[in-house]
């Protein structure tokens, strides 16, 4: 798994607290997979996943990411989520977040005018038999830095 700051993820406060795991960065910060397994401090009342939770192991990924791609010269922030729950779930649940040289030549070209652009990238957060749980927008907030920023 790629540098130190990545590790941390695993002991991050929220994913630690959450049960969240990274289980799994490429070498070029193209890939993540992270996974969730069910306890009694990330269960809902009805015993099934928390939506909190299955929402945080989705939160930082993109924009991580697109920072590590795209590089300095660009300021990358979350603008806005959208989740939408589509099943209870008990057990183990996973997340695969993935860009292709494609989006990310999309968004560079988008963004190098130095005017703000906003992509939204999907995620969904699937149990262990591949059945969807979750689906995630997460609307992200690039611009191509100028002299001043």
């Amino acid at each position: 798994m790629p540098g130190v700051k990545w590790r941390l993820f695993n002991v991050w406060g929220p994913f630690l607290g959450a049960g969240i795991r990274l289980d799994h960065v490429s070498p070029d910060f193209r890939e993540v997979d992270v996974s969730m397994k069910l306890h009694f401090w990330n269960a809902n009342y009805l015993g099934t996943h928390y939506g909190g939770s299955l929402y945080s192991m989705t939160d930082p990924f993109y924009v991580v990411m697109l920072v590590e791609n795209l590089g300095p010269e660009y300021i990358v922030w979350d603008k806005a989520a959208k989740i939408r729950f589509l099943r209870p779930e008990r057990g183990q649940v996973f997340a695969k977040f993935r860009l292709s040289d494609e989006m990310i030549a999309e968004v560079r070209t988008r963004a190098e005018v130095g005017k703000p652009i906003e992509p939204v990238f999907s995620v969904q957060v699937l149990n262990g038999e591949g059945a969807v749980v979750a689906e995630v927008e997460k609307t992200v907030y690039v611009r191509k830095r100028n002299g001043t920023s």
